[in-house]
């Protein structure tokens, strides 16, 4: 498709007509349909569930407690994307939002301002050493980012966008000096354990290091590659920070509404209840959707901010794609290895150590790298940790809404927990909710009276409840083999399909997960400029 064949701006048409329809009201959906509409289109989007937000969208699991979704913090918002969708998502004035590492063992290590800016509870010579390895590992992070914001380059069809990013990344390089370059080149593929190793003496630091680099991937920090997780987790900024994170005023509630909002302001029109039966190709292009109840909605662009695999091997008649590609698209590695905890409290827990001040912060349980690959080890054989790692949030400090007054909610991210269970997680669930439990308690001692109710979600309930084969966020690995020409796959790397008209706008797509925006916001653009492969 040319950009004089792309629908401009909407004249007369049918009620059930559309220049472009989005599936998914997650929050890449929206800013894909919010990017679109601002162009003048007339842009429908349609959400199976009963509210939009996709991943981020809250839930009642306790009379009176509420939790935010999966996401419990934002930390790689593209500030791009903000402010050309005109999101209000604003970080809650005063201090940046800190990270304590719990060991259970010493005090906390309380990392401050932007990824540890400064450092409590760790020796001088300790926190110089991470000064050094987090701004060169910033720097390099940045270099990585100036590919986020654009498709990935195609293989025979380098543009003259692609020469002038790939320039910039190595002009950046070259202002550091030739060590600096040799260094980047020889640590990108390294993993993140021999990275730290090279630093660090503290197992805490080393521990979060290791922890923010495998959150979400199939990997230990002694697994090749394993660095650009951490890569990935030091692209996001706050306030011009590189890896910051905050909570927004009013809660993880206010995502969903910020790209509502963002979308409806530029005219869209958001369906609820909607869910997408079949989409429409004939012969090799699209021409709108089908809902289950059998309402047909015609559009020359169909926008599938859904996992690629739900696309693809379920809405898609296998004869317009090729077996081939669907081969490719079911070999997309997406078992997630993180449960989520939900926990309604009577009251505030008290970490041991930790301030008043800095439970309202991140709170990361872990010892050291160590602790990180042994808690791995088993989910490589399809069993749990009996000794995870954790990252947690007291969410209703942020917003007293989720919760009755004077009590608290928890919500905690837990690995490794593989969705393919030996034992089944119907009997399993039990066991690894009791082992994280008694972790808490350890940590925050007299927490177990407090519990009201506890809500364990599973890859296999995560996969239930937002429609995420698998149950992994990212909508697949990241991984080097399915990042960039290779997210999802090859033939599908630069938001256009095999499929003329279609196009993918999930975390699936470039350049992966996060609340970043970026993957919805990229394909619109790339739709308004052509949209070809």
């Amino acid at each position: 498709m040319t950009s004089s064949d792309a629908p401009l701006k909407s004249s007369k048409t049918p009620a059930n007509a559309y220049d472009a329809i989005v599936i998914g009201a997650g929050h890449n959906g929206l800013a894909a349909a919010a990017k679109l509409g601002r162009s003048g289109r007339k842009v429908l989007v349609l959400e199976a569930a009963n509210a939009p937000g996709g991943a981020t969208r809250g839930r009642e699991f306790a009379p009176g407690f509420r939790s935010a979704g999966l996401a419990h913090l934002v930390n790689r918002l593209d500030p791009e994307v903000a402010r050309d969708l005109g999101l209000t998502l604003t970080a809650k004035p005063g201090h940046a939002m800190p990270t304590a590492v719990l060991d259970g063992m010493n005090e906390p290590a309380v990392l401050r301002g932007a990824y540890g800016e400064t450092i409590d509870g760790v020796t001088p010579e300790e926190a110089a050493a991470f000064s050094r390895l987090r701004d060169k590992l910033t720097f390099q992070a940045g270099i990585l980012k100036r590919f986020l914001r654009r498709p990935p380059p195609q293989l025979g069809a380098i543009g003259i966008g692609d020469v002038s990013t790939l320039m910039a990344a190595g002009i950046g390089l070259i202002r550091k000096g030739r060590a600096e370059g040799r260094d980047f080149l020889r640590m990108l593929l390294m993993n993140v354990a021999d990275v730290a190793d090279e630093y660090l003496d503290d197992g805490r630091l080393n521990g979060l290091l290791s922890f923010d680099a495998t959150l979400g991937i199939h990997l230990g920090p002694r697994s090749p590659t394993s660095l650009l997780g951490l890569y990935y987790r030091l692209t996001g900024e706050v306030d011009g920070r590189a890896g910051g994170q905050f909570i927004p005023e009013g809660g993880m509630a206010a995502v969903a509404p910020a790209f509502l909002k963002a979308a409806k302001g530029a005219g869209v029109t958001v369906r609820c209840g909607a869910r997408v039966g079949r989409i429409l190709a004939d012969r090799g292009s699209t021409r709108g959707v089908v809902l289950t109840d059998g309402s047909e909605l015609t559009a020359p662009v169909v926008v599938s901010a859904i996992h690629p695999q739900a696309t693809f091997l379920h809405l898609v008649d296998p004869a317009e794609t090729g077996t081939a590609f669907l081969r490719a698209i079911r070999h997309v590695r997406s078992a997630g290895n993180v449960a989520k905890l939900d926990l309604a409290l009577s009251r505030m827990p008290n970490f041991t150590g930790l301030t008043g001040r800095d439970h309202a912060g991140r709170i990361v349980i872990v010892r050291s790298m160590t602790h990180v690959e042994e808690a791995f080890n088993p989910a490589k054989y399809g069993e749990f940790s009996q000794d995870p790692v954790m990252e947690i949030v007291l969410p209703s400090l942020a917003d007293a809404t989720l919760a009755p007054d004077g009590a608290c909610t928890l919500s905690a991210l837990v690995q490794y927990a593989p969705y393919k269970l030996q034992q089944g997680w119907e009997a399993g669930k039990p066991a690894f909710l009791k082992i994280v439990l008694d972790i808490l308690e350890h940590h925050a001692p007299g927490l177990g009276r407090t519990i009201v109710a506890a809500d364990l979600s599973t890859p296999i309930d995560i996969e239930a409840e937002y429609n995420l084969p698998g149950g992994h966020w990212h909508h697949g690995e990241l991984q080097a083999d399915q990042l960039l020409i290779n997210r999802p796959t090859g033939a599908a790397s630069g938001y256009a399909t095999p499929i003329e008209g279609l196009y993918l706008a999930s975390a699936g797509a470039h350049p992966g997960g996060g609340i970043s925006g970026l993957a919805g916001w990229n394909a619109a653009r790339h739709i308004l400029a052509g949209g070809t492969r």
